[in-house]
């Protein structure tokens, strides 16, 4: 209906209709909100050696090239080796040569902390 046809008698139908889509948006809110919290999968979770070149994209060679280097964090049980994917996750951010961005407030205080004399307050 448009705005400019209601009338009194009108009320109970635009009022049924309004709780309707309240409804609706409710339930579209519940369902994105499940989705999101569902999607938070368990990373904790013991990988091969293969399933790990997979998902690292690198050769087994390499693979175990750097396991001897103790580069990349393993855990052997006999003669199996066993990584965790969010060990490798923390692994392969560490090595990241420019670190994940920062909010202002962490960059600020990571620059005074880096700096050998404390500045002077007294200027700012």
């Amino acid at each position: 209906m448009e705005k400019d046809q209601l009338t009194f008698n009108d009320l109970p139908t635009v009022v049924g209709e309004l709780c309707d889509r309240i409804a609706s948006m409710e339930n579209l809110l519940t369902e994105k909100l499940s989705k999101q919290y569902e999607t938070k999968e368990n990373t904790h979770v013991p990988m091969t050696v293969q399933e790990a070149c997979a998902y690292l994209k690198m050769p087994l060679s390499t693979f175990y090239y750097k396991v001897k280097k103790d580069d990349i964090p393993v855990i052997k049980q006999g003669k199996h080796l066993y990584i965790y994917r969010d060990e490798l996750d923390r692994w392969l951010e560490s090595s990241r040569k420019n670190p994940a961005p920062q909010s202002f407030e962490e960059e600020n205080k990571s620059m005074l902390a880096s700096h050998r004399r404390k500045p002077n307050l007294k200027n700012w």
